[in-house]
């Protein structure tokens, strides 16, 4: 089986991801126009009950998975990742069942009591045969990052997304005229759909690349597997906390928000299109240069626990650094990007500028988001997941008490979601930095912070000097592309030149693995 490089598996996931955020942004950009903010609203407060459901079915399994499998591929030991597979599957399997039943009970109680809007009932339904999907699709998804083959899910993302785009207008069509809830619905069973189809995939190329027989002597396997069990839930249950945390507070969020803006005198149908237009609009727009540093944390993990199953310490360094730099450098053009052009992006994708305030605001601060995904797979990677847990836990608590009092208000309302939000990531990746910092020794140099706040600064001081060359970009989108590539060639130039990235840190794409 073909096993890449860091970089390379890392540019596999890059390319990967940003087709993929591409034909995302098609995705919402066909949502919204279909359905508008309500409708989105409503998508959205929908969602994280799922999200919650398969993080509990998973019990931070992938994570294990790929952690677990890269220490037995080091040792070249077959019959543990035999081992890991089937304990994995037998996992998350019945879990999956079990959420499935729950899903379905909760869904009414959830939409009506909880959510403030009885609309939602029919997407929570609709998307509940995700969780045993998406439960054996992580299983799989786990056992090839640890061997450091990331093709395969690359692949499986891209096909997942074209899926989606083909069936939603047929979905949210055919639904849409028994009401806004159905099209929610009928956006739901897209998701289902493409998730289904790439687990196809995943399935067949498992199959097609396999050394492993799974299906011969899987019960005998399974009663010898205590000891894998064990190595698994030690990593898999820190990280489920983490996750569990970061689903119960996207469950949350939700709730929060729209009883929070109730309380501060906003109407149903106006705190959802006012979450709709923070989520719908400005989130996607923030999260848009994570699928870089996911890909960055999803081939750190392997990467990390081979070298540390090697004694490696200088690499683990080395690595840290690399992707913590690759991970600013991918968020600091986006941020300067969004703060000054955030109205012209809006308008151009949505036809709707209401989030433009919102995007400005929180840009400046999400760019230590795209930095806090590395540190906290790094921690995973080296066993201290559970420093990643607390920290996230203590993010939690401080960003929804901020939430509560700030969106409460009338004069803040959906703008006290948006700093809450914005003080809860600064603060997660703070801890994650400092958790490293304190157990193995990891700093980043004066020097380095130096040339990353310079770099920043003095890109936003060409866009600004770049707009008037094109004094019709508001209103023509070609004009605009030049403006955006323009100043992306000037932003790479300077990033070598300031030696954020290095040309020698490219050169193991073309060569043998570092």
């Amino acid at each position: 089986m073909p096993k890449q490089s860091f970089l390379k598996g890392t540019m596999i996931l890059v390319l990967a991801g940003l087709i993929t955020r591409l034909l995302g942004f098609v995705n919402r950009i066909v949502m919204a126009r279909l359905m508008g903010e309500e409708g989105i609203g409503l998508y959205n407060m929908a969602l994280p009950t799922l999200f919650l459901m398969y993080t509990l079915s998973q019990v931070g399994l992938p994570i294990a998975i790929s952690k677990r499998v890269a220490e037995a591929s080091a040792r070249q030991d077959r019959r543990e990742i035999k081992r890991i597979l089937v304990v994995s599957l037998t996992i998350t399997g019945s879990l999956s069942i079990i959420f499935v039943f729950l899903m379905i009970f909760l869904s009414p109680i959830v939409a009506g009591h909880l959510l403030t809007d009885e609309r939602t009932l029919y997407p929570l339904l609709a998307i509940t045969p995700m969780i045993p999907i998406s439960a054996v699709s992580a299983v799989i998804r786990g056992y090839f990052q640890g061997l450091q083959n990331m093709k395969p899910q690359s692949y499986a993302q891209i096909i997942e997304q074209i899926v989606r785009i083909s069936c939603i207008t047929l979905f949210v069509n055919w639904l849409i005229p028994f009401g806004i809830a159905y099209a929610a619905a009928g956006a739901m069973l897209s998701v289902i759909l493409g998730e289904l189809i790439s687990l196809i995939f995943m399935i067949n190329y498992f199959k097609s690349s396999k050394k492993i027989k799974i299906r011969r002597a899987f019960f005998s396997t399974l009663k010898k597997s205590r000891s894998t069990v064990e190595s698994l839930l030690s990593i898999a249950l820190p990280t489920t906390g983490s996750r569990l945390i970061n689903s119960a507070s996207n469950f949350l969020e939700p709730i929060l928000v729209s009883q929070s803006l109730a309380f501060a005198g906003l109407t149903t149908s106006v705190a959802t299109s006012q979450y709709g237009i923070l989520t719908g609009y400005a989130i996607p727009l923030l999260f848009f240069p994570t699928f870089i540093t996911h890909a960055l944390a999803i081939a750190l993990i392997p990467n990390i626990s081979e070298a540390e199953a090697k004694h490696q310490h200088q690499l683990v360094h080395y690595r840290i650094n690399q992707a913590i730099r690759i991970s600013f450098t991918s968020g600091a053009i986006a941020t300067v990007v969004l703060v000054l052009f955030s109205d012209q992006i809006l308008q151009y994708m949505y036809h709707n500028t209401q989030a433009s305030y919102l995007v400005s605001f929180m840009a400046p601060f999400f760019l230590l988001t795209y930095v806090q995904f590395p540190l906290s797979a790094t921690l995973q990677a080296l066993d201290f997941a559970k420093f990643a847990m607390w920290n996230t836990l203590i993010a939690t608590v401080v960003e929804y008490i901020l939430l509560i009092a700030l969106a409460t208000q009338p004069s803040l309302a959906i703008f006290g979601v948006a700093i809450a939000l914005s003080v809860g990531t600064v603060l997660t990746s703070f801890l994650h930095y400092f958790s490293l910092k304190k157990t193995i020794k990891f700093s980043l140099k004066w020097m380095d912070i130096g040339r990353m706040v310079i770099l920043v600064l003095v890109t936003w001081i060409l866009g600004q000097q770049l707009q008037s060359f094109f004094p019709n970009y508001q209103s023509n989108p070609i004009s605009f592309l030049f403006l955006l590539a323009l100043l992306l060639i000037i932003y790479l130039i300077l990033v070598f030149t300031f030696k954020i990235i290095t040309f020698d840190e490219l050169k193991p794409l073309i060569r043998q693995k570092r």
